[in-house]
């Protein structure tokens, strides 16, 4: 049975799927739009800092104020309506929970709220894939402990192209590359939530029209975001990432298979089988046509001549040497998808994409220079951005992680464009985030 089918049944059944969702913001939204014209779940409860706001949200994308009116977890649990509150750990301690949904977007709260999930028996969704960048194999370890799953969330581009990754591999290709696309340009890395919106292509007012989030938006701009998303891809499928930080080599969807090739044969990559970003500008800042901005991809390699003569024969399009092919989705829907994850999650007790070991890494990188004093902001802020870099690599350099580079002093200058070590801050050893990236670097320590 499909999962559609599954979830058919659950409703016939009166048995649905029951969700507790941590909160609802724009990607935590976009997700409950389609909780209504989904079968077979029920979101019990919503646990948001702000409850107001949380229901400011469902009243903009269409809930009926009376589905949100339950005073209590169990209240809605027997009408079948939804709780909104402010109290996350009620939420994911509550027995009728099957699944959470961490939605926050703030790592160092992402982690809690997973091992506490972990610790009452709950299936997680992780949204906050900034949280799994810096510590996603020790939590998927952890789950697999407490006999839940732990899975990065369907909609967001690193389980869809895990989930390209993965047909590939199932079918019996070899996968090259893979990765998503993104506008960029180097000088990017240097944005503002001040400056955001004018490189990213959206006035003001869409922005706020949207209720977007300069500092969000801004994460995915300066190169955060890509370089985060290509760690958890990285840590999920084995792929290998850039020595040096990604490339972003600048295609259109038909010469993908052209650049994701090995340099020893007229591509970018330092070998096969890696994680790369394609940009949707050329060098000099023109929009390419037919771009991959928005999209996901994998290049996969046929291995011998009667594969290539089938790609050949059915019009598949490849590099000159016919031996490269690029499969691809050019866009994702984000927080509208995600009911993917929560079902296969539940139903099928398989993640949409999970560490399974520790090759990659994102390191807070200056800027500007960092003077002693100064506080760093964290992803998409105004002082750091993310760099990808191989675990290995960054374990030499004790480089800190960016999911961690929030509300930290500097000790010491950093010149920008500098990776930052443990070494430049003054670290706040007392957060559950902390001590499990702490365990994880001594537990994968080379």
């Amino acid at each position: 049975m499909n999962l559609h089918a599954k979830l058919q049944q659950r409703q016939a059944e009166g048995k649905p799927v029951r969700i507790g969702l941590i909160g609802a913001g724009k990607f935590g939204s976009m997700y409950l739009a389609q909780v209504p014209r989904t079968p077979g779940v029920h979101l019990v409860g919503i646990a948001d800092l702000s409850p107001a706001n949380a229901k400011a949200n469902l009243a903009r994308v269409g809930w009926e104020s009376q589905r949100t009116e339950a005073a209590s977890l169990d209240a809605a649990i027997k009408a079948g309506t939804t709780h909104v509150g402010d109290d996350w750990q009620a939420l994911v301690r509550h027995p009728a929970i099957d699944v959470v949904v961490e939605c926050t977007g703030h790592p160092i709260a992402a982690v809690d709220h997973c091992l506490e999930a972990f610790a009452h028996r709950k299936h997680v969704v992780n949204v906050t894939v900034e949280a799994d960048a810096f510590c996603g194999p020790l939590l998927a370890r952890k789950a697999q402990e407490a006999g839940v799953v732990y899975s990065l969330a369907f909609g967001d581009q690193p389980a869809l192209i895990c989930d390209l990754v993965d047909w590939a591999r199932t079918c019996g290709f070899p996968v090259v590359a893979a990765g998503r696309g993104h506008k960029w340009l180097p000088h990017f890395s240097e944005s503002t939530p001040e400056t955001v919106w004018g490189y990213y292509g959206l006035t003001p007012e869409q922005a706020k029209r949207g209720g977007l989030n300069p500092k969000m938006f801004n994460s995915f701009l300066d190169g955060s975001k890509p370089s985060i998303e290509s760690t958890a891809v990285s840590n999920a499928t084995g792929l290998a990432v850039p020595g040096n930080g990604l490339l972003y080599p600048p295609a259109s969807v038909e010469d993908i298979p052209f650049v994701t090739r090995p340099r020893s044969e007229g591509g970018v990559l330092e070998r096969k089988g890696m994680v790369e970003v394609i940009s949707s500008l050329e060098a000099d800042g023109r929009k390419i046509p037919y771009d991959i901005r928005m999209g996901v991809w994998v290049t996969v390699e046929a291995e011998t001549e009667y594969i290539r003569n089938c790609f050949e024969e059915y019009n598949a399009h490849t590099d000159p040497s016919g031996r490269y092919f690029t499969l691809y989705k050019r866009w994702h829907l984000i927080g509208l998808e995600v009911g993917v994850s929560v079902a296969s999650v539940a139903l099928r007790g398989e993640p949409t994409g999970v560490a399974t070991g520790w090759n990659a890494d994102v390191v807070a990188t200056a800027k500007r220079d960092l003077q002693p004093g100064e506080t760093l902001d964290g992803e998409g802020g105004y002082t750091v951005w993310g760099k990808l870099l191989p675990a290995e690599k960054s374990t030499q350099l004790g480089g800190l992680p960016l999911g961690l580079a929030h509300g930290v002093k500097v000790v010491r200058p950093v010149k920008k464009g500098q990776s930052l070590s443990w070494g430049d801050v003054a670290m706040d050893t007392s957060t559950r985030a902390w001590k499990v990236r702490n365990e994880m670097e001594k537990l994968y320590a080379r």
